[in-house]
């Protein structure tokens, strides 16, 4: 019974409302001209740029920023024996991950039951079933 006055509620509710609104036009445009502050600001750093590209030192001068950058920079042959050296670890580290890609697992037979080699024991075995493994060698994958 709630339920149903619930939804009773609620569709008398959605009938009640006006499916019109207040506002019959659409906000009236305003005018935007080229006094704004974004067009103030571009003219503002054009002039700006236009006044240094005047006034800057010629590009012969010795200013104060280009032997501030040259007293910080390192020498071209800094920089050559560096990347010489990179070169060369790189070429390094790719020689060692082309080996281990390369690179197979080592053969390894498996026994079917390696407790075969346990059972020493004398008094488990019956006369004739032991063989003397004294003279046994192991080979290795080069022998194969």
């Amino acid at each position: 019974m709630l339920a149903a006055r619930n939804a009773v509620a609620c569709c008398s509710r959605a009938a009640r409302r006006s499916a019109s609104t207040s506002s019959h036009h659409a906000e009236p445009h305003a005018y935007e001209g080229f006094a704004t502050p974004f067009w103030r600001n571009v003219v503002l750093a054009g002039l700006a740029g236009a006044a240094f590209y005047k006034f800057a030192p010629k590009a012969s001068d010795s200013v104060y920023l280009t032997r501030w950058i040259a007293m910080y920079t390192e020498s071209s042959n800094y920089w050559l024996d560096r990347n010489a050296e990179h070169t060369a670890g790189s070429q390094t580290a790719s020689e060692d991950t082309l080996l281990f890609k390369e690179a197979k697992p080592a053969l390894q037979r498996r026994l079917r039951y390696p407790m075969v080699f346990e059972q020493r024991s004398p008094f488990l075995h019956g006369v004739g079933a032991t063989v003397d493994i004294r003279d046994v060698v192991v080979k290795s994958d080069g022998d194969l």
